[in-house]
C-alpha cells in the first residue's frame, strides 16, 4: 500500500481566451507552467510579478509549489488566467483567504473579450476610408 498522499488544491482561471488549470501543494515555492519554470515561460518580468500577486496578498510566498497547465490566448492572457487560477486555488486551500484576495481584486474574472470584426468594416469598429467622390 502506498504512503500518505500530499493534499493538493485546484483552481481554474480564465482571461480572454486563455484557460489555466492550477494545482497547489505544500512545498518550497516552485512554480511550473506547462513543464517549464514560470520565469522562463513568461519572458516579461511584469508577468512573473503578476502571477505571484495572490501569493503575496495571502502571505504564501515560498510555502506552496504550483503546477499549472495554460492553454489559449497570448502570454499576458495566460498570466492573467494563471493569477486568477492561483487565487481560486488559495480559497480551496483556506476559505479565510477570500476577503484579502477579493479586496485585491484577484477573484474577479476579467470580462473583456475581443470584439468580433463586422462585415463592411476594416475591423470591429474601424470603418473603411470614406470617399465622397
Amino acid at each position: 500500500m502506498a504512503g500518505k498522499s500530499i493534499p493538493s488544491f485546484a483552481g481554474t482561471g480564465r482571461r480572454k481566451t486563455a484557460v489555466a488549470r492550477v494545482r497547489l501543494k505544500p512545498g518550497t515555492g516552485k512554480i511550473v507552467v506547462n513543464g517549464k519554470e514560470a520565469d522562463s515561460y513568461f519572458s516579461r518580468e511584469t508577468l512573473s510579478i503578476m502571477i505571484r500577486m495572490p501569493l503575496q496578498v495571502t502571505d504564501q510566498v515560498g510555502k506552496l509549489d504550483i503546477t499549472a497547465k495554460c492553454e489559449g490566448g497570448g502570454p499576458a492572457a495566460q498570466a492573467g488566467a494563471l493569477r486568477h487560477g492561483i487565487a481560486r486555488a488559495l480559497i480551496s486551500l483556506d476559505a479565510e483567504n477570500r476577503p484579502s484576495l477579493a479586496k485585491a481584486g484577484l477573484l474577479t474574472r476579467d470580462p473583456r473579450e475581443v470584439e468580433r470584426k463586422k462585415y463592411g468594416q476594416a475591423g470591429a469598429r474601424r470603418r473603411f476610408q470614406f470617399s465622397k467622390r
